[in-house]
């Protein structure tokens, strides 16, 4: 019987620690990623925008809204079939927003897809965001980004019907055994 695909999907908030959590299967576990991020940052290239926290969030929004909130799975999914061909069976999927997104992907890959929501309370995730040396948002900022993306994004849902749910208000170490905890899960 041919080995199943299995889509890990690693969604949550800003500042949660999807990245940390992300950095740690493709890295320790030696899984390949599609960043979705990646895709918008592809697509504002080619239209010629400087990469920028507002031009991100501005482009992000108008892209959907022009091409439809499936823009970004529609070139994941095609990066997963490229993966798949290729004889990977177990790919991460970073950075999935949208309830529309999700539904798409349950559709293509039913049985296959399982979501991992990274959590941590709001005011730990601020302080995460104003600290991180690469695009640092202050209070402000980082809720402004949190009500957009819950309002315009449809982001809440995947991160509510998640799978499985991973408490990061600890340390890396003990992120990293929830995410062990979960793989271990997952396989049997």
């Amino acid at each position: 019987m041919k080995d199943r695909i299995k889509l890990i999907t690693v969604v949550g908030m800003a500042g949660a620690g999807k990245s940390t959590a992300v950095n740690y299967l493709t890295e320790n576990k030696n899984l390949p990623k599609i960043y979705f991020g990646g895709i918008i940052y592809k697509a504002m290239d080619e239209a010629g925008i400087e990469i920028t926290p507002e031009s991100q969030k501005v482009f992000r929004e108008e892209i959907r809204a022009r091409e439809g909130n499936d823009f970004v799975i529609k070139r994941a999914l095609e990066q997963v079939s490229n993966l798949i061909e290729a004889g990977q069976r177990t790919i991460v999927l970073d950075g999935l927003y949208t309830w529309s997104e999700y539904r798409i992907l349950r559709r293509a890959y039913p049985g296959e897809t399982t979501i991992i929501a990274v959590v941590a309370p709001r005011q730990l995730r601020y302080k995460r965001l104003a600290d991180r040396p690469e695009r640092p948002f202050n209070e402000i900022e980082a809720q402004t980004r949190d009500y957009s993306e819950i309002e315009n994004m449809e982001k809440g849902g995947p991160i509510a019907i998640a799978d499985y749910y991973l408490l990061n208000d600890g340390t890396e170490a003990n992120l990293f055994e929830q995410i062990d905890h979960t793989l271990q899960e997952m396989s049997s």
